[in-house]
């Protein structure tokens, strides 16, 4: 027996009413693709509608998953070269401030706020989150910090202006540097505050006393996982420290997934959200993965790790709040962008909140250093 399609779910095409008419469920692939294009819209919220997923859709396999899956992300799985990193980064992050700032507010940090209780603001939750980065890090007046993927320069600009240190941002973003310079003109910070525009891979031979990278290391790849973290420890200080922000899949328990037949564990709900992401968010964003894959990393790349907190609830508070700020600038995106990139962004963000909040997925903050014996660790007692 099919429990009907929600009422809220309204078909704006007459043959897609047809072929869904007395069915109960609807693969969520195709609601993806129909809300985008405008063929279904929903009445009343649509985060509210996206939290009842499992009551009308379902996650069978498309063909047009299939023919992504196959043309687009396995090359893109086993590329990732300095071109194809480039096209997808600068591709996605040179849109325009504007449309970012729409959703990020003033603060203009895409990466998970931490927040001190479940009502505070998403500007007060997201410098309490560098506070923290400077404390992990253990930042001095002076130290040489490297930013690695800073985006619009927020984290390099508040080391340096805050806690004194001498901070250098990389990205690849042509408009982020120049919303990032332009910030740290006005400010007066040009003699210790820089942005970088180039690929990681050509950072230059220095050495760091502090390194900071939060939620770039997925766009490297599983590829070059190993080879970043090696040429993270060539570029800090033996007595330096390196804090790394990565979103990962948290490998789910057993019993709610089929096992494959190579020991690993994924579920439908699972694969569709991954291919959602990499078609539509961030292309070439593959290196999330579970903690286990990245400690192992860490290790390999003679990185010891001091610390790790898991901080996927607070990226659901932190989505939810950037979904409300996409919803006010409503009008002012549609002018600028189109109905179609709202609608996109609409829905990444309504069911982004999910994937920490039901444990899809970490958002993990790793302090780590070199695995060296001598290296100072009662530096961390009563730090």
């Amino acid at each position: 027996m099919h429990l009907p399609i929600p009422q809220s779910l309204r078909f704006q095409d007459a043959s897609l009413s047809r072929a869904f008419a007395g069915k109960g469920r609807i693969p969520m692939s195709t609601f993806v693709e129909r809300y985008i294009d405008g063929s279904i819209e929903v009445a009343g919220d649509l985060h509210d509608f996206m939290r009842a997923r499992e009551e009308w859709a379902n996650y069978r396999f498309t063909w047009d998953q299939a023919r992504f899956l196959i043309t687009k992300f396995i090359p893109s799985l086993l590329i990732h070269s300095k071109a194809a990193d480039e096209k997808f980064v600068v591709g996605h992050y040179n849109r325009g401030n504007d449309f970012f700032e729409a959703f990020l507010g003033p603060s203009m940090v895409y990466t998970s706020a931490v927040f001190g209780t479940p009502d505070e603001g998403l500007e007060a939750a997201q410098a309490r989150k560098i506070r923290r980065v400077a404390e992990r890090l253990q930042v001095e007046r002076g130290d040489r910090l490297l930013d690695i993927g800073c985006g619009w320069g927020t984290l390099a600009i508040a080391m340096a202006e805050e806690h004194g240190a001498d901070a250098t941002g990389v990205t690849l973003s042509s408009k982020q540097a120049d919303f990032a310079s332009a910030r740290i003109r006005e400010r007066s910070l040009c003699d210790r505050a820089r942005i970088l525009t180039i690929d990681y891979r050509d950072i230059p031979r220095t050495r760091f006393d502090k390194i900071s990278c939060l939620e770039m290391a997925e766009h490297v790849g599983v590829k070059n996982f190993q080879r970043f973290l090696r040429q993270v420890g060539d570029l800090l200080e033996d007595d330096g420290l390196f804090f790394l922000q990565i979103v990962g899949l948290r490998r789910p328990p057993e019993a709610l997934v089929v096992r494959n037949d190579r020991g690993g564990y994924w579920s439908a709900a699972d694969f569709t959200w991954a291919m959602f992401m990499s078609k539509y968010i961030f292309p070439g964003a593959d290196a999330s993965m579970p903690l286990s894959f990245v400690s192992t990393q860490f290790e390999k790349a003679g990185l010891e790790i001091r610390g790790i907190d898991n901080v996927n609830m607070h990226y659901g508070m932190t989505i939810h709040r950037w979904y409300r700020n996409w919803e006010r600038n409503r009008e002012k995106v549609i002018a600028a962008y189109g109905e179609r990139w709202y609608r996109l962004w609409h829905l990444f963000l309504a069911w982004s909140v999910f994937t920490g909040e039901q444990g899809r997925a970490d958002c993990l903050q790793i302090t780590a250093h070199k695995s060296l014996p001598q290296f100072n660790r009662s530096r961390f007692v009563g730090a």
